[in-house]
């Protein structure tokens, strides 16, 4: 008897007896003898079987012969298939089982660059924009003559593919779940149908043993002539042994062999494999000269070096990228004038040169290595791989005697093996990275994946639109990658930032009033909607928003709705999980309305949309999907646009989500001895751990997971040092990074660590890192099995403080949740502005809020998220912005028994002002600010003619404005300048830029109550009416106006006023002249940009 192991899977793949699964068409009932169907939710756990079979249960193929297993009915339909079988070979290609349907449906196991590759096709649909093709590998390295294990078990659409003890569970693409096969499946190769076979596909050519199809032992049925076995020249139930012999080298090995001397032909053969772009394979002294074949950046590269009188140097190369690890067979034939080198048998690419040279071998070759003294060494000294199959001038080299020490010397080669290993199988680099590899290392190549790292693990994008506002970022398009290093890949949005809370935007690609006739109860016109990211995507931003909405709009004529107020919806929309909502925009799940049936106000009262109505106008119903769960939209299905007349256009708006719950989900820990607790952290090969942490606490662990004796831990371990340690199995390991400043600062401090099979990683606020070179060998897996603690745990150190947004592997622990019911530990952190009020920019006023903070821009110049967006405005010639402190009703009352009356409301006298604004202009003389009064009060800042400032108050007492010479310098220089000006009573403190501030005080004599302040101009220049005023003074009056003299101010000060009756009308507005206001008397300039504006 003879014991075969077959290797786990997910279920037991070999039963007793009959196991066909055939689909019967005339009754369409599954065969009695179907076993129950797979698990589609949770893999089966793995399950080991051994087999005892009397006689020989191998068969070898010689890569003609192929096995035909019957149907018993012609056309199958299959809707289960379990298949197991052993093979080993020595090549890297063959077909080991094929069947195909004539419905374009298929099943191929091949060997392909000696991977294990399964195609499997279930059917496309009709119009091919489903495509059932699957494919997948398995495997690398598979033509190394040993014996491998294939486990394929499939149900519907659901297949586990297991190479080995490596298992893989995969959903078939396309829509179908039967395979369709007609007649036969054969192995060992494609089946003799007279039908070209394309692709270049060839047979099997090796062993396999235990073949079983749907519990029917092929081998068995082989052996008694069951089946076709018609295409062997001889069926061997027998495995032949390979005849290579395999010599295995490395950085120290070489290999010298004896060839024939003194011939005039150079005729070599070998087979190599190996991972190094550069090796030495193979080098000889000539009798007049060297040979040398090596491997130069992954070509083969041949040099000749022939002294004979004079020196005749032939370098020829072929092939490219033959570091791959497959097997690569060299032909290289020198004779005089005429050298050629081929590869892989390839004799249309072989490469030939015609240089004249007269070549004497040496009768010694070394192969894998020289390391002799010579006067002309090679390029290339070792070569760490394999190599077989070696003919040196024509002799086939004897590795048994090589192996008995009769012919030949070698030193720390290993015969008959090939210890090749392929490093990036599993490969390690996630996200779609590159493996690359030599014979000692891999690395990854993370060029346009989107993530860093190692391997490729961590991405290079934020979580969400929140944390880029959180880096001081504005409103533009970003890439978010909400899960980190999750599955979900990175993907473009729209990042509002000029509110407070950010939105979040996902368009779609459906055009706004898309026209839908012709669609019937019966036959519904469905809308598909496609957006910028994947629906796993679009779900990673609403769940962890705190709001969403969608706009939908639904303008229609003769064409109903939701057939309210009980009928039958027409139209129906489908949200995220594929569920049909029959409620509309401004209205809820459960109440099928639409907004004016939630608001009573529909065009007809009987209905509750103003399409149900079906009048012949066109009528609109729209609205917000505010129910964050149900959205996006993903389908919307029309259903009353086919009677004559009737039509709808449907508009839905993108995707706008609002908040990031996951980047503020925060806990306080208030007692050293309090913790969360969390289920054990999966990190077995690549591990990742982010978070944000303030503390006032000198140490304290933040958390921690145990194995035996794996661990994991981070740990604030004194004021300024931070540690991530951890032990795999290889005893532990500890990396520390040490802050400028203290870490106990009660400031947020971000830290992120990541573990995998290549190395390890801290880093703390983006300025402190320390990386840590996994060992060459040991062990590589984390295994964990406590739970995982956040906080003080198992008589550690506990932490006080605040620990935020905590990401493991991608997925956001729910601090906030766990701690409400955890003594000790309180959801939520206050005191964000502590390390975010500095974003706050131009006098912004931090505000605290549970989940994070906002700038209050109220007693800025500046408005945005963090005050920061410039509400100033650039003033061309003759622009202004007035501001009047009294209403319009109170400003225009000209009458001067107003004067007399008391004060109202809205009318206020000063003892102080403040006054803030920046500028920038070129010219010379303007006026920057002028505050104005029903009194002669004034306050006015201008530009002199050389562009020095100067602040005039004129507040009654003085015979003479108060004036001030601020600074010398010339401010009319083109660049912003900031002025910041306020007064208390007498005292005036001025600042200038980032100048210290400078007090000036009101004279004695000069009141403090600015009286009845009325407006406020910015801007404005008013020597342009210069020529107007001068008109006025001489009398020439505009139609209907009356003349009055030029008058004194009460002062006695030389000062010009005018009344409006004097000039025309159009200039008393633009003056903006009342009948107690001053004419400042200036050239014709204007400034060019004024920026901010309050007044107090």
């Amino acid at each position: 008897m003879e014991g075969h192991h077959l290797e786990g899977g997910d279920v037991s793949l070999i039963k007793a007896g009959s196991m066909a699964s055939e689909f019967n068409e005339s009754d369409g009932m599954v065969d009695r003898d179907t076993p129950p169907p797979l698990s589609t939710s949770t893999p089966l756990p793995p399950l080991s079987i051994y087999l005892f079979f009397s006689g020989a249960d191998v068969i070898n193929f010689d890569g003609q012969g192929v096995i035909s297993y019957r149907f018993k009915v012609k056309k199958m339909k299959i809707i289960k298939d379990v298949i197991a079988l052993k093979f080993k070979t020595w090549d890297s290609e063959g077909v080991i089982l094929h069947g195909e349907g004539q419905q374009g449906d298929y099943i191929t196991l091949e060997l392909r660059k000696a991977k294990l590759l399964l195609q499997i096709n279930l059917g496309s649909n009709q119009y091919g924009s489903i495509l059932g093709h699957t494919s997948v590998t398995s495997g690398s390295l598979l033509d190394d003559h040993h014996w491998h294990s294939v486990e394929i078990e499939r149900y519907r659409r659901n297949v586990n593919f297991t190479l080995d003890t490596h298992t893989q569970h995969f959903r078939t693409n396309g829509e179908f779940d039967h395979l369709d096969l007609d007649y036969e499946l054969s192995f060992g190769g494609m089946p003799y149908s007279g039908k070209p076979v394309g692709g270049g596909m060839k047979n099997f050519r090796g062993c396999m043993e235990s073949i079983n199809y749907n519990g029917d032992n092929i081998t068995d049925l082989a052996r008694r002539k069951k089946l076709d076995t018609s295409s062997f020249r001889n069926l061997s139930f027998s495995c032949m042994e390979s005849h290579s012999f395999p010599v295995f080298f490395n950085a120290t090995s070489f290999l010298q062999l004896p060839g024939r001397a003194n011939q005039d032909v150079v005729s070599l053969r070998f087979q190599f494999r190996t991972w190094n772009a550069n090796g030495l394979l193979l080098f000889s002294n000539l009798d007049d000269g060297t040979l040398e074949i090596a491997l130069d950046d992954g070509k083969m590269g041949v040099h000749f070096n022939v002294t004979q009188t004079k020196n005749t140097r032939i370098a020829i190369s072929s092939g490219s990228g033959l570091n791959d690890g497959q097997w690569h067979a060299v032909h290289l034939v020198a004779k005089e004038n005429s050298v050629m080198l081929t590869i892989d048998g390839d004799e249309a690419s072989a490469v030939r040169t015609t240089t004249p040279i007269i070549i004497r071998t040496g009768g010694t070759y070394h192969l894998g290595g020289y390391f002799l003294p010579t006067l002309a060494p090679p390029t290339q000294r070792s070569f760490q791989g394999c190599m077989q199959a070696i003919l040196l001038d024509d002799q086939p080299a004897d590795m048994h005697a090589v192996e008995k020490g009769i012919v030949g010397v070698f030193e720390n080669v290993s015969l008959d093996m090939c210890a090749i290993i392929d490093r990036c199988m599993p490969n390690h680099c996630e996200h779609g990275g590159r493996c690359k590899q030599t014979w000692d290392h891999f690395s990854c190549t993370c060029d346009r994946t989107g993530y860093t790292g190692a391997t490729c693990h961590t991405s290079l994008f934020e979580q969400s639109c929140e944390a880029y506002k959180h880096l001081g970022r504005s409103s533009d398009t970003f890439w978010i990658d909400p899960d980190g290093s999750g599955p979900l890949g990175p993907f473009k949005v729209n990042c509002n930032m000029t509110e407070d809370k950010v939105w979040t935007t996902v368009v779609n690609n459906l055009p706004a009033q898309t026209s839908v006739t012709g669609s019937s109860r019966e036959r519904r016109t469905v809308l598909q909607l496609n957006y910028s990211a994947s629906m796993e995507q679009v779900t990673a931003i609403t769940t962890s928003a705190e709001h969403c909405q969608q706009q939908v709009s639904y303008a229609c004529r003769m064409s109903r709705l939701l057939n309210t107020p009980e009928g039958t919806p027409y139209t129906w929309w489908v949200g995220k999980s594929s569920e049909k909502h029959f409620y509309w925009g401004g209205s809820g799940p459960g109440i099928q309305k639409c907004s004016c049936g939630i608001d009573r106000n529909c065009t007809d009262p009987k209905y509750d949309c103003n399409c149900d109505a079906d009048h012949k106008q066109w009528r609109e119903d729209s609205g917000l999907l505010v129910y964050k769960d149900h959205l996006p939209v993903s389908q919307v299905a029309v259903g009353d646009t086919n009677r004559q007349g009737s039509e709808a256009k449907l508009t839905i708006g993108p995707l706008r989500c609002q908040g990031d719950h996951n980047y503020w989900n925060a806990a306080s820990f208030t007692t050293p001895s309090s913790y969360l607790h969390f289920s054990t952290f999966q990190g077995q090969t690549s591990a990742d751990i982010s978070f944000y942490f303030k503390t006032s606490a000198p140490y304290g662990v933040f958390l921690e997971n145990l194995g035996n004796p794996d661990f994991i831990r981070l740990e604030l371990k004194s004021p300024t040092v931070v540690s991530f340690s951890f032990d795999v199995g290889n005893g532990p390991v500890e990396l520390a990074v040490h802050s400028a400043t203290p870490l106990n600062d009660d400031q947020w401090h971000r830290v992120m660590a990541e573990r995998n099979v290549k190395e390890a990683v801290l880093q703390l606020d983006l300025n402190y890192r320390e990386t840590r070179p996994a060992p060459p060998q040991g062990h590589t897996r984390l295994e964990l099995f406590s739970q995982l603690y956040v906080g003080a745990a198992g008589g550690q150190r506990g932490f006080l403080g605040c620990i935020r947004s905590l990401r493991m592997n991608g997925v956001t622990l729910d601090l906030e949740e766990r701690a409400k019911v955890t003594p000790g530990v309180k959801p939520g952190c206050q005191g964000h502005c502590t390390s975010y009020g500095m974003y706050c920019r131009n006098g912004g006023k931090c505000v605290e809020k549970y989940n994070g903070y906002s700038c209050d821009c109220t007693a800025t110049a500046y408005d945005g998220p963090f005050c920061t967006k410039d509400v100033g405005g650039f003033f061309e010639a003759g622009t202004l912005v007035r501001y009047n402190f009294l209403s319009e009703a109170a400003a225009a009352n000209q009458d001067a028994r107003f004067l007399a009356q008391p004060l109202t409301a809205q009318e206020v006298n000063l003892t102080g002002e403040a006054v803030a604004f920046s500028f920038s202009t070129s010219n010379t003389p303007a006026i920057l600010l002028y505050v104005s009064s029903k009194t002669q009060d004034y306050l006015a800042l201008v530009l002199r003619q050389n562009g020095t400032l100067q602040v005039r108050y004129n507040l009654g007492g003085l015979k003479e404005p108060f004036t001030i010479d601020v600074d010398q310098r010339n401010l009319a220089n083109g660049q912003p300048h900031t002025i910041n000006m306020s007064r208390i009573n007498r005292t005036i403190t001025i600042q200038l830029d980032h100048y210290p501030p400078v007090s000036y005080s009101l004279p004695e004599a000069s009141n403090t109550h600015f009286n009845l302040v009325k407006t406020l101009f910015l801007g404005k220049v008013f020597g342009e009416y210069k020529h107007r005023i001068r008109v006025c003074d001489r009398g020439l009056l505009g139609p209907g106006r009356e003349r009055r003299p030029i008058q004194r101010a009460a002062t006695g000060a030389v000062q010009m006023y005018c009344s409006c009756a004097m000039c025309p009308l159009e200039v008393t507005r633009r003056l903006f002249f009342t009948r107690t206001q001053s004419c400042l008397l200036l050239p014709d300039r204007d400034f060019t940009h004024f920026s901010l504006v309050w007044f107090l």
